[in-house]
């Protein structure tokens, strides 16, 4: 039996390619939302006001739950916390 390997969690879950790379970028925004929240030692309610979204939002952010965020919204709380976006693309090499 041979075993299929995979560059990340994301491409072994996801069906396409375009999905896994939707899901890796989104994943990558939240890590840094919480990353900073936790550098800044923000309650849930205050990160939420900061973010002006509900606390529930702030819980679902904090505990990894990717499906509720789209990119853009990701994107946009990122700026609420003054950060300056930008994007890194990396192809891979052909095989």
């Amino acid at each position: 039996m041979t075993r299929k390997r995979f560059d990340s969690v994301w491409d072994a879950i996801e069906e396409t390619a375009e999905d896994a790379a939707a899901m890796r970028a989104r994943a990558n925004l939240m890590l840094q939302i919480q990353e900073h929240l936790r550098k800044r030692k923000l309650t849930q309610v205050q990160a939420a006001k900061l973010l002006k979204v509900a606390q529930p939002r702030v819980s679902d952010l904090m505990r990894g739950r990717i499906d509720p965020f789209s990119g853009d919204t990701l994107i946009e709380m990122l700026g609420r916390l003054g950060a300056r976006v930008t994007v890194s693309v990396e192809f891979k090499r052909a095989a």
